[in-house]
C-alpha cells in the first residue's frame, strides 16, 4: 500500500534525524567539544554513558507505553525535549549542567528510537513488519554519514555550540514533523484499531530468563555493541592516531553508515542461501576485521577506510539478526517482552562504551582501544560456536 511506504518513509526520515542529534551528534564533534570546554575526555563521555544507562532503565516502560497504543506519539513528541537538551549542551558551564541534559536526551531517547520504532511498527504491520523495518534501517543506516560532516562542518564555521543547535533544529523542523505524520499515515492506511492495545502474554519474561540461549545472545550482542560503542566514539582520534589527515578521517567515519546498510543489503540479497549462524559468524568476524584494519593503518593510514566498511557491515547484520535469533532461539510468542529484556544488555553496553574507550585511552593509548576492539569480537565468535543451534520443532 502507498500510505504504508509513504509512512514508512517517513518514520525512517525521522529516525536518521533523531539519531543524528541523540547519538552521532557527539562522536561528530567531540575533538571541539574537547578544546571548547577544557574536560577530559572521561567528563565528556560521562554524558552519553549516563543517557545509555536511562534509556536502558526506562526502555521497559516505553515498551509498555507502545502496548498500550503510544508508540506514535512518543515518537513524535518525545525528540523536542531532546532536540532542546542538546541544544543546551553547547553551553553547559559546568560537568553538572552537562549531565543534567544528558540525562534528559537518555530518558526521551528511551522512546523515540529504534526500539520504539520498531514496536510500532510491529503493533501495526504484524507480521508485514520485517520489510517495513529493514527499509526504516536501510535509510536510517545513513544518519553517521549525514553527522559526521554536517559536525565537522558546522563545529568548523560555528563551533560546538553552534554544531549542537544546528543537530537540534533538524530534529525539530524536521524530524518531529516526519514521525508525527509518518504514525497518522501508518494508522490511517492500516487502520486497525485495536492492533497495538494487545498486551505480550503474561510470565513470557521469566520462561525466558531460564534459558540459557536468553543468557548467551545477550552477551553476543553486548559484547559487540561494547565494541562499537568504543569505536563510533573515538573514531576520529583512532584514525588521526594511525596518521590519516583530518579529510580522510572525516569521510571514513561518514563511511560507517553506508556501510551498515551494504551489510543489510547484502544479507538480504543472500537471505535464502546464508543461514542465520553462518552470518552471525561473518557479521562478528567483520568486527574482528575492523580492528586489525585498524591495527594496519598505522603503517597505511589508507587501511581506515577498510575499518569503516568491516565495522559498518558487521555492526549493520547484527542490527537485523537481533530479532531473527531472538524468535529463532527463544521463540515467537511473547516477542516484544522477550526482546526487550534483551535489549538492557546492548544498550547498558553501549553506554558503557564511552567510558570504557577513555579509560583504555588513558591507561595504553589507541594500541590498547584496537586490542580491545578485537578482542572483544572475538569473545562473541568464541561464545557463538559453543551456542548449539536450535533443532526444528
Amino acid at each position: 500500500m502507498s500510505g504504508v511506504r509513504t509512512a514508512v518513509g517517513l518514520l525512517a526520515v525521522g529516525q536518521t534525524l533523531t539519531y543524528g542529534g541523540v547519538y552521532y551528534a557527539f562522536p561528530a564533534i567531540l575533538p571541539d567539544l574537547e578544546a571548547a570546554t577544557g574536560w577530559s575526555k572521561a567528563t565528556l563521555a560521562l554524558g552519553p554513558t549516563l543517557a545509555m544507562l536511562l534509556m536502558a532503565i526506562f526502555t521497559p516502560l516505553t515498551g509498555r507505553l507502545v502496548d498500550r497504543g503510544l508508540g506514535g506519539e512518543m515518537l513524535a513528541f518525545l525528540p523536542v525535549p531532546a532536540a532542546f537538551a542538546i541544544a543546551l549542551m553547547g553551553f553547559a558551564a559546568t560537568p553538572a549542567h552537562w549531565l543534567i541534559l544528558w540525562a534528559i536526551v537518555g530518558i526521551t531517547q528511551a522512546g523515540c528510537l529504534y526500539e520504539t520504532c520498531f514496536a510500532f511498527l510491529t503493533r501495526r504491520l504484524g507480521a508485514e513488519a520485517r520489510p517495513a523495518i529493514v527499509r526504516v534501517t536501510l535509510i536510517a543506516g545513513f544518519s553517521g554519514t549525514l553527522s559526521f560532516p554536517l559536525g565537522h562542518w558546522l563545529a568548523n564555521a560555528f563551533g560546538p555550540a553552534g554544531a549542537l543547535i544546528g543537530f537540534a533544529s533538524l530534529m525539530i523542523l524536521v524530524a518531529v514533523p516526519a514521525n508525527l505524520f509518518g504514525a497518522r499515515i501508518l494508522r490511517a492506511s492500516t487502520g486497525l484499531a485495536g492492533a497495538e492495545h494487545t498486551p505480550s502474554p503474561p510470565g513470557m519474561v521469566r520462561i525466558a530468563l531460564r534459558n540459557p540461549a536468553f543468557w548467551m545472545i545477550g552477551a553476543i550482542l553486548s559484547l559487540a555493541y561494547l565494541n562499537h560503542g568504543i569505536l563510533i566514539t573515538y573514531v576520529r582520534e583512532l584514525f588521526s592516531s594511525r596518521g590519516a589527515n583530518d579529510g580522510m578521517v572525516t569521510l571514513a567515519a561518514a563511511m560507517i553508515g553506508p556501510s551498515q546498510v551494504l551489510g543489510r543489503f547484502l544479507l538480504m540479497l543472500n537471505e535464502a542461501r546464508v543461514a542465520n549462524r553462518s552470518a552471525t559468524f561473518a557479521a562478528l568476524g567483520g568486527l574482528v576485521m575492523a580492528a586489525l584494519a585498524l591495527w594496519l593503518a598505522g603503517v597505511a593510514p589508507m587501511a581506515i577506510f577498510l575499518v569503516a566498511l568491516s565495522q559498518g557491515a558487521g555492526i549493520g547484520i547484527i542490527s537485523i539478526l537481533r530479532p531473527v535469533l531472538i524468535a529463532e532461539h527463544l521463540g515467537r510468542e511473547g516477542f516484544g517482552a522477550i526482546s526487550g529484556a534483551i535489549a538492557i544488555g546492548p544498550i547498558l553496553a553501549s553506554a558503557a562504551g564511552p567510558m570504557v574507550g577513555a579509560w583504555l585511552l588513558g591507561a595504553g593509548g589507541p594500541a590498547l582501544v584496537i586490542a580491545a576492539c578485537a578482542g572483544l569480537p572475538l569473545a562473541a565468535i568464541i561464545l557463538w560456536a559453543t551456542m548449539r543451534p536450535r533443532r526444528a520443532g
